[in-house]
């Protein structure tokens, strides 16, 4: 069995932490925590969490930064998660970065490591900007890369009509670059402090830059 991994995928929306989390967890065999995925979940279980956290949603309030933490850290004590986790869209902020690492060294399982995904502005915002939704089978489809569907508008998988998010425009996605920028972005200084950071600019094929994240990792290691 490898060794195990414990890492965090910074990067700004659109960066592409997902596509790059998703085949990276399935060869490690170790989840990818991402915290809108377990927001949604506590919420729909109904755990006492889930319900605390719908109240601020509800109101359209954020979630604070301590019920977030306590999700992550329950998350962390299932089975899969034994052997290591990659997080995406945890920590946002440096005090959640201090959280964390304080749960992890209850634990003595520090971090292994920390990738920084950079990729140019006008890259990001051409690609949320083109992103097409299948509403029925929740597939991801894009119109201003090759992840184009097949037939203008229409899911290959079930043959829906694909949507657009209604956050998925250019003034929108600006917002959002400009939160991270203030928010999530002082992440990357802390954690070259700490000698964890790892910068991958993220232009190119996917299969490349996933090669490129694993050989650092497992370099790591």
């Amino acid at each position: 069995m490898s060794e195990a991994k414990r890492l965090i995928f910074l990067g700004a929306p659109g960066a592409g932490k997902g596509t790059y989390a998703g085949p990276l967890s399935r060869q490690w065999e170790i989840p990818t925590i991402s915290t809108g995925d377990l927001l949604r979940a506590n919420v729909k279980q109904g755990s006492n969490l889930g319900k605390e956290a719908k109240g601020y949603m509800d109101s359209g309030a954020l979630v604070p930064d301590e019920l977030v933490t306590k999700m992550v850290a329950e998350r962390f004590s299932e089975k899969d998660a034994a052997q290591g986790f990659i997080l995406d869209g945890y920590p946002r902020t440096i005090a959640q970065a201090e959280a964390l690492d304080g749960i992890l060294a209850g634990k003595n399982t520090p971090l292994t490591g920390v990738f920084n995904i950079e990729v140019p502005r006008e890259v990001i915002i051409k690609r949320l900007t083109g992103r097409r939704v299948c509403p029925q089978c929740k597939v991801n489809y894009n119109v201003n890369t090759n992840m184009k569907p097949k037939q203008e508008g229409i899911c290959d998988s079930c043959g829906a009509a694909l949507i657009q998010r209604s956050d998925d425009n250019e003034k929108t996605i600006s917002n959002r670059l400009q939160v991270y920028e203030e928010q999530t972005a002082p992440l990357a200084d802390f954690y070259r402090r700490a000698g964890l950071l790892r910068t991958i600019t993220a232009v190119g094929e996917i299969e490349d830059i996933v090669n490129m994240i694993r050989s650092a990792a497992e370099w790591n290691n």
